[in-house]
């Protein structure tokens, strides 16, 4: 699909009211995999998108393509291009620092929105990366990515590594010497190869630039910054899902205002539509038949 100047290699499944689906890093849109036939077969039209960066779509080479007003706008894209004015909104991890965003900024086009993983963040007082290089420190790996080309050329030297890797990806995670992989029970070897294939191909850079602009971003939502997302919303989390510990939901108190669920999944890291998919289809679909 064309979308804002980009274009977007999208699944597009069943008939129905729309559930547009986001993917996170470094993900595709077959990680919903097992999302999709759960929502067609109850009675929804799903859209799942790789997202710009990832994939078959669009890999722009300036970093300042991979803002969060641009990934908004490829939203808004993609639901002109399908001819809908408004979809649910499901996200996992950067796809839902987008999918919430897109409620805040473009409120008319999201009928709901549900975020895994990530909660949404209201705007700091400041620009995050330095407050990240200060109280988690340099080898934080969101502080890592910050470099152009290194974190790049470290998680692009052994694919199947980087993705199979149970640690956080850091400068001394990139200099050790490489372990056997132990793939994730949750992931087949099949499964596996289709992300191997990808990456090998794309590299990791596209995926790595949405990271390079998180102070970008934080200019850019500066005249959205007091806005509060309104539309019905779910959060879901893995119980075991690092991403807890410097991203807790309470930070979305105050801020989604029609919060009607928020579910952890019993024993789920923070791959956890495609850990549990039993738990997360069943959360999604309640939460969806209840709009």
């Amino acid at each position: 699909m064309a979308s804002n100047g980009v274009e977007l290699n999208v699944l597009d499944e069943g008939t129905g009211p729309l559930v547009v689906l986001c993917h996170g890093f470094p993900e595709l849109a077959y990680s919903w995999r097992h999302q999709i036939p759960a929502l067609v077969d109850a009675g929804y039209r799903v859209l799942a998108p790789d997202m710009r960066g990832y994939g078959s779509s669009s890999i722009p080479a300036e970093i300042e393509a991979y803002d969060v007003i641009s990934l908004c706008a490829d939203m808004v894209g993609l639901l002109d291009d399908a001819g809908e004015r408004e979809a649910v909104f499901v996200g996992h991890d950067w796809g839902a620092n987008v999918t919430w965003w897109l409620a805040a900024i473009h409120p008319e086009r999201v009928r709901a929105v549900a975020g895994l993983s990530v909660p949404f963040v209201p705007r700091a007082p400041a620009a995050p990366i330095p407050i990240m290089r200060s109280h988690l420190g340099e080898d934080f790996y969101i502080v890592w990515f910050q470099e152009p080309g290194v974190a790049d050329a470290a998680l692009a030297r052994d694919v199947h590594r980087t993705l199979t890797t149970s640690r956080q990806w850091t400068a001394q995670w990139a200099e050790e010497e490489p372990h056997p992989p132990r793939r994730a029970e949750w992931l087949s070897e099949e499964e596996l190869q289709v992300y191997v294939d990808a990456f090998e191909r794309t590299g990791f850079t596209g995926g790595l630039n949405w990271y390079r602009n998180i102070d970008r971003n934080w200019e850019l939502t500066a005249p959205y910054a007091e806005r509060r997302i309104e539309a019905p919303a779910m959060f879901l989390t893995g119980e075991l899902d690092m991403v807890r510990s410097f991203m807790p939901a309470e930070a979305m108190d105050g801020w989604v205002t029609d919060l009607r669920s928020t579910v952890v999944v019993p024993g789920a890291g923070h791959w956890v539509q495609q850990q549990s998919p039993a738990e997360v289809n069943a959360a999604l679909l309640e939460f969806l038949g209840g709009l």
